[in-house]
């Protein structure tokens, strides 16, 4: 089946919502420094697989996190995790700017990153059985019954992202949102080529890995009273 052919059932839902785009002065240079090689536009590429080997520089397993917003958890993770190819799409360029910052922190080298729409990376340039994983964690939760629409994580899209993971990769999400946890273990478990690896756990939640960093913004969930829930599923 070529790249595209679920884009049409999936363009009513996107991975982002626009926000403006004001850098400040550390995220205008990282960006100024580093964009060019290692980020790229998702609206400028080519229909056809991404030359991931030829970006990166190596083979390796490709990670990809959508959604990686202030590129807190992002870059931790991909300088705790080298032996990835670590692939962050996000739309906010500020966002990216911070990431390209982080990553210079961290001294990563093994991150790239697409400004744009998951969906149609997904559907226009990542083969079927090619991820070594994916990471969704704390997506817009649209909060208001009348936007639950606007979700990223529903059946559609997620057959669509199980499609792209290699067998026994893993997709793994986190949320804030009680609502919208259960939504996602709904969709997941709905999806046929995909096994809830903690199945057997109370509600079928993973436990919280150690590893995950805890950002601000899970820390504020928290104290807010918000239970974090952590789902991972294994592609069949």
């Amino acid at each position: 089946m070529p790249v595209t052919e679920q884009a049409p059932h999936l363009r009513r839902v996107v991975s982002y919502v626009q926000r403006g785009e004001r850098m400040t002065t550390g995220q205008q240079r990282a960006w100024d420094t580093y964009w060019a090689e290692l980020g790229r536009d998702g609206d400028d590429l080519p229909d056809g697989p991404l030359d991931v080997e030829g970006w990166f520089g190596r083979s390796a397993p490709l990670m990809l996190e959508i959604g990686s917003g202030m590129g807190e958890t992002t870059a931790q993770l991909a300088a705790a995790e080298p032996e990835l190819n670590y692939l962050a799409v996000e739309v906010y360029k500020p966002g990216l700017g911070q990431l390209l910052l982080r990553c210079e922190q961290h001294q990563v080298r093994t991150l790239r990153a697409v400004r744009g729409d998951a969906v149609r990376l997904l559907s226009a340039n990542i083969p079927e059985d090619s991820l070594g994983g994916a990471r969704i964690f704390f997506p817009d939760p649209w909060p208001k019954k009348r936007h639950h629409k606007r979700r990223l994580v529903q059946p559609d899209f997620v057959r669509l992202l199980a499609s792209r993971l290699a067998p026994g990769a893993v997709l793994h999400l986190a949320t804030d949102w009680e609502h919208y946890a259960d939504q996602m273990m709904s969709v997941c478990s709905a999806e046929p080529s995909l096994r809830n690896q903690f199945a057997e756990e109370p509600g079928g939640w993973a436990p919280r890995p150690d590893w995950r960093p805890v950002t601000k913004f899970e820390h504020r969930a928290t104290e807010e009273g918000r239970v974090v829930r952590d789902l991972f599923f294994e592609r069949i």
